[in-house]
């Protein structure tokens, strides 16, 4: 099975502290797996750490945390060359693709070179349900903050736009965060988009906002947009909370 329209959770969480692992899947990554509505068999999940140069240590982590969770776990890497003969293939087989933090404009770089972007675009129209944190939330959007380029954050403009938003990662957690986004809005170098604090998620089905959500109790998404004479506003969303399988 797939997700019934093309499905994006987009976030700053997804995984949890764990006693026995590196970490642990979280209720927002369990929340994926639940949309792409599968049955009768273990999730297929893929993992992609491109952003972090395809550490051998997160993927690692990535696959005690998935055989933990029953998942069907794999991974797409890119450097020193791609692991698999076809990655387009691999993508497309699976049921939820899980990219992971690090540099987003290392990131779009690479997928451009290799056709990835191409590949995500077509997995997402065909069902598959496309998460992750950080930069695996910028991503997807038409672009958002990164500190890829230095310490001061800086913007970046040339996301997969598979939804027409920005994106506005650890909203609550890194001083630069919230008022960077803001004043890129507020500006013109960023459309309108949705920010979420660490552990909490916006849904989009097919290009549209559907929900927020959070797997931390107390913590929230927003709407940031810009008024006519260039003032932004700020709106929280109501954010349900998720509970761990």
């Amino acid at each position: 099975m797939t997700a019934a329209v093309p499905t994006i959770l987009a976030t700053s969480g997804g995984l949890v502290p764990s006693r026995r692992l590196r970490w642990e899947v979280g209720p927002l990554t369990d929340y994926a797996v639940e949309l792409a509505e599968v049955s009768g068999r273990a999730p297929r999940v893929c993992f992609v750490a491109t952003a972090m140069g395809d550490n051998a240590e997160q993927i690692k982590s990535f696959y005690d945390a998935a055989v933990q969770r029953g998942f069907a776990p794999s991974h797409l890497a890119l450097f020193p060359m791609p692991n698999v003969e076809n990655p387009r293939d691999l993508l497309l087989s699976q049921d939820v693709i899980w990219v992971f933090g690090g540099s987003v404009a290392g990131l779009l770089a690479m997928w451009r070179l290799h056709g990835i972007d191409l590949a995500m675009r077509e997995a997402w129209q065909a069902g598959v349900v496309l998460t992750g944190v950080s930069t695996g939330s910028i991503c997807w959007h038409s672009g958002g903050t990164t500190d890829s380029f230095g310490i001061q954050l800086r913007p970046v403009t040339d996301g997969l736009a598979l939804v027409p938003f920005s994106n506005g990662v650890h909203y609550d957690s890194e001083d630069q965060r919230r008022p960077v986004y803001q004043s890129l809005i507020a500006d013109g170098t960023l459309a309108p988009g949705y920010a979420t604090e660490d552990g909490t998620g916006v849904l989009y089905r097919g290009s549209g906002f559907a929900e927020a959500v959070t797997e931390e109790a107390g913590k929230t998404a927003y709407y940031v947009d810009r008024s006519p004479d260039g003032t932004v506003t700020e709106q929280p969303l109501d954010t349900r909370l998720l509970r761990a399988p």
